[in-house]
């Protein structure tokens, strides 16, 4: 894989994904699954081993325990977001150097927003929260009903609805830390960067081929 060289000069558009790019999601994910496990009777894993439950959507993580029981996997959903929506959404921290970062990308002309697999409602609360939403032009995610969960879905709807032309496709960068965003960057015709602070392997970012990659917020 060849990286292409990164100057802020080649962006006027910058779509950051939320868990595990601007915040540390963590703890309050994988207690949120845990809850979520338990009450359906199943004894959960210890915290690290569910780190694969950042990035993808719920459901399709909960169906690894329900593969062929998709009410099962919706009650799981809702289960984890008993917890969530009360508790887990706070268990969670911004990564050192984002709100710097995010401040000169946008003195420098940059127009930011999110697009993330989480639902809406919940990163645009995350965000209000932690003080990042004054960085953000408009917030992208997943619909609460799961109608628009997957990040090649939800970059195409962000991109829509604010009528990009191909030009300015061509101008946006999606940064995120899994293959998902890469992955859905390409499947909408922009660029996308891979930062390697948050969940994602190398293996697995090297392998779904960013344009670039960023070691720390410092590098966007």
């Amino acid at each position: 894989m060849i990286l292409k060289p990164y100057s802020r000069t080649l962006y006027d558009f910058y779509f950051f994904d939320l868990d595990g790019t601007l915040t540390d999601p963590g703890e309050g994910i994988t207690a949120s699954v845990r809850y979520a496990l338990k009450k359906l009777g199943i004894d959960p894993p210890e915290k690290g081993a569910l780190y694969d439950f950042i990035g993808p959507p719920l459901k399709e993580s909960f169906s690894r325990y329900f593969p062929s029981d998709e009410e099962k996997q919706d009650l799981a959903v809702r289960f984890y977001r008993e917890y969530f929506s009360v508790t887990g959404i706070f268990e969670n921290a911004v990564y050192e150097g984002v709100p710097e970062a995010l401040s000169r990308l946008r003195t420098s002309g940059k127009t930011l927003f999110v697009a993330t697999s989480k639902p809406e409602k919940y990163a645009v609360e995350i965000l209000r929260h932690f003080g990042l939403d004054e960085y953000f032009s408009s917030v992208f995610g997943a619909t609460m009903d799961g109608t628009r969960s997957r990040k090649d879905d939800v970059i195409s709807f962000a991109l829509r609805t604010l009528g990009f032309s191909d030009g300015e496709k061509g101008r946006a960068l999606m940064v995120g830390d899994r293959n998902y965003d890469v992955e859905g960057a390409r499947k909408n015709g922009i660029r996308s960067a891979a930062v390697t602070y948050g969940y994602g392997s190398e293996a697995e970012l090297l392998a779904s081929s960013p344009d670039h990659l960023f070691a720390r917020p410092d590098d966007w």
